[in-house]
């Protein structure tokens, strides 16, 4: 049941190719913009950078429509991005701000877009899983053909709600897609040191459903297996899982040394990262020439600029509003 996606050309637009190319490039900006905010004491919180694994989201994402919906993780801005999120809104929301997707009370770890599918990042690890397969079971109960995608690390592989929802998914035929992005360690834990597997794909058989292997750093490979998923799960015929086998360029967070990991082998993927990758892909297939990808680059980078200026100025949410879209009556109230 397991396969190995080999990362076959693509037939896909020139169009559609870039703006998968600007959304990957968006997603970088977004977070070297973050780390940045975070540095300068600007951020509240903690902010796990998705850098070097820009692929996975925009793969898998494209193969959506607005109305499919994601789930995600600690490490989720990349999600929140490419499911069609404004980097104003986002960057209000890491700053605090009223006008943050969830007015300044999620953060960077629990932002949310409900307008265009996203239910939400969530800080605890596997804990979104739950939620995309009742996501599914929603979309297959109200007759409709939506999508559900869960987004999560293989540090997860150690929650036993991951494998209880996997199970329902495969008995009840739900359309959901579960998307292990493997970027080899969770933490500081090596996966080959934590699993006795060589691919979590493996592990699909024991669900009868697809489980399938893929270059994460290889967005148009990652395209076409998710797309292919995507079909399965809208005619009915349940979910897959698939593994993105990529790596994070960045420490796990802001506070990680990333001793645990040599310089040789981040040397390696560097050379592997997915953006200029794609980008040379452009080039040799024609679909892009240098001077519209620094067009793009440049284009991002303004609004990158301009929604973190919009951000830093925004207001802050009034006092009352920390009593609002809660599930529980607040002590003042009685």
């Amino acid at each position: 049941m397991n396969s190995v996606h080999a990362g076959e050309p693509v037939d896909i637009e020139s169009g559609f190719a870039l703006g998968m190319a600007e959304r990957m490039l968006r997603i970088r900006a977004f977070e070297e913009q973050a780390n940045n905010l975070y540095r300068s004491a600007k951020m509240p919180g903690l902010t796990h950078l998705y850098i070097g694994e820009e692929a996975v989201a925009v793969g898998v994402c494209s193969a959506l429509r607005k109305d499919d919906t994601i789930t995600s993780t600690h490490r989720g801005h990349g999600h929140c991005v490419a499911k069609g999120a404004h980097p104003r809104e986002m960057f209000c929301e890491l700053l605090g701000k009223e006008e943050g997707y969830c007015k300044g009370k999620g953060g960077s770890m629990h932002i949310a877009d409900h307008a265009n599918g996203n239910l939400g990042a969530n800080a605890i690890v596997g804990g979104s899983a739950g939620i995309a397969t009742g996501a599914g079971f929603s979309a297959k109960m109200l007759g409709t053909d939506r999508v559900s995608v869960c987004f999560f690390g293989e540090g997860a592989l150690g929650q036993g709600l991951l494998y209880e929802v996997m199970n329902m998914a495969s008995l009840w035929k739900l359309p959901v897609i579960y998307v292990c992005e493997n970027n080899l360690y969770a933490a500081s834990t090596p996966f080959a040191k934590a699993f006795a597997i060589e691919n979590v794909a493996d592990r699909a058989v024991a669900y009868g459903i697809p489980g399938v292997v893929v270059d994460g750093n290889d967005v148009l490979a990652v395209y076409e297996v998710a797309a292919a998923a995507v079909a399965r799960a809208r005619q009915g015929d349940g979910p897959t899982l698939i593994e993105c086998k990529t790596y994070r360029l960045c420490g796990h967070s802001r506070s990680d040394p990333r001793t645990y990991r040599t310089r040789e082998e981040e040397d390696v993927w560097k050379e592997r990262e997915p953006i200029a990758r794609f980008q040379r892909q452009l080039l040799a297939q024609g679909f892009a020439s240098q001077e519209q990808l620094q067009g793009i680059s440049r284009e991002v980078e303004a609004t990158i600029v301009d929604a973190i200026s919009y951000a830093e100025s925004g207001p802050l949410p009034e006092a009352a509003e920390l009593y609002t879209d809660v599930f529980a009556p607040s002590a003042r109230e009685g």
